[in-house]
């Protein structure tokens, strides 16, 4: 079997609050076709345009190779080979960034190929599931401003059975510190005192002493975990809020390579990696975060804001791991969220989300949805 074509396409619709932090209205869908017909799917969460542009070509020269340069014509069994030959053949482009998000999201499609090709589903080839379902937890954003809208918002999230939930922040938070404590109150409240609330900073703060001004309403609501709480670069910063008595996630605003999680691990003080795993090279390289982070006794909590593509991805990998994670479930109200792919992943009255358990991803494009919003420039 040999690979024929990758594909890399660009879906967009239109987005209502496009001045937000929210990428689930555009995404890069990445299609890795062979020769037997069969087809492997994944996504990257980044700059679709970009993506294309990595996987297409024309290659420069031989460290700097279009992805489609690389694959076609390989045998697509082995991913992980094929992992290497595409870090290798990039490197003059970039060994971090929107490369290792193309390598992303063209590994996802190739572990899914895998899969189909032994008839195993991805967990199984990971080194096999140690659960078939996971705990779920609604990723909410834009945060509403009363009280009664944000209740309306946990409500509707317990409607569909989540128990858990993550409110993503912006920067208006910090313009009115008793308004946002009311609000983070009124989300306590309606969750239940049983309820994990995480609060997502979004770079909403740019130093750790403005996000430290918030520490005491998030410490007051019982949050569970700060997921980005500085910029990326801030590793300095990153260690002073990891003094201040909560766990800090890092990973999901840019970090690509199994050394940056190091770095903010060992000296940002990072209780929690928080890779997306199509940014990081996909399930190769997420296995090499996942390996650093075990070595320091630290967690990996995958992140995922795009469609059921990640959503299976994250279900396979979060299956196979030793300890037992939560899984992101975006509440996005974007039509790619919920329609890119044929499965839907319901969320059971448990709270539980079950892992995939056909070949490969477990997921197959919704045709319709490809063609309706398919982006050409």
């Amino acid at each position: 079997m040999k690979i024929t074509q990758v594909e890399a396409i660009h879906l967009r619709a239109e987005d209502p609050l496009i001045e937000l932090f929210d990428g689930s209205y555009d995404d890069c869908v990445l299609v890795v076709h062979t020769d037997a017909g069969i087809t492997g799917i994944g996504e990257t969460e980044s700059m679709a345009p970009a993506i294309q542009a990595i996987v297409r070509g024309p290659s420069a020269h031989n460290h700097a190779r279009s992805l489609s340069a690389v694959l076609v014509g390989a045998d697509p069994s082995d991913p992980v080979e094929l992992w290497h030959r595409m870090f290798d053949s990039t490197d003059y482009l970039g060994r971090r960034g929107l490369t290792m998000h193309a390598i992303g999201g063209v590994d996802l499609a190739l572990w899914d190929l895998r899969g189909q090709i032994e008839g195993k589903p991805v967990h199984e080839l990971l080194g096999g599931a140690k659960r078939d379902r996971l705990t779920a937890y609604g990723t909410i954003y834009p945060m509403a401003r009363t009280p009664e809208e944000v209740c309306d918002q946990v409500a509707a999230g317990q409607a569909q059975n989540l128990r858990n939930f993550k409110f993503a922040a912006d920067p208006w938070w910090l313009d009115d510190l008793p308004l946002t404590g009311r609000l983070l109150k009124a989300a306590r409240k309606q969750a239940g005192d049983q309820a994990h609330m995480i609060i997502d900073a979004a770079l909403s703060y740019r130093t750790a002493k403005e996000g430290l001004r918030l520490f005491p309403m998030f410490k007051e609501v019982g949050i569970w975990f700060l997921e980005a709480p500085l910029p990326l670069d801030d590793v300095e910063g990153h260690l002073e809020m990891s003094r201040h008595g909560l766990l800090t996630g890092v990973g999901d605003l840019g970090l690509t390579h199994v050394r940056e999680f190091i770095e903010m691990m060992d000296h940002g003080g990072a209780s929690i990696c928080q890779p997306d795993i199509s940014q990081v090279g996909g399930f190769t390289g997420i296995l090499e975060v996942a390996a650093a982070a075990y070595a320091r006794g630290k967690r990996v909590i995958t992140h995922g804001y795009k469609t059921n593509i990640e959503i299976a991805a994250n279900l396979h990998f979060l299956a196979a791991q030793p300890n037992e994670e939560p899984l992101e479930f975006s509440l996005s109200n974007s039509p790619l969220r919920w329609h890119t792919t044929r499965e839907h992943f319901p969320v059971e009255e448990d709270g539980c989300v079950r892992v995939p358990q056909a070949p490969g991803l477990g997921v197959t494009l919704n045709e319709e949805t490809i063609e309706r919003y398919r982006f050409v420039q």
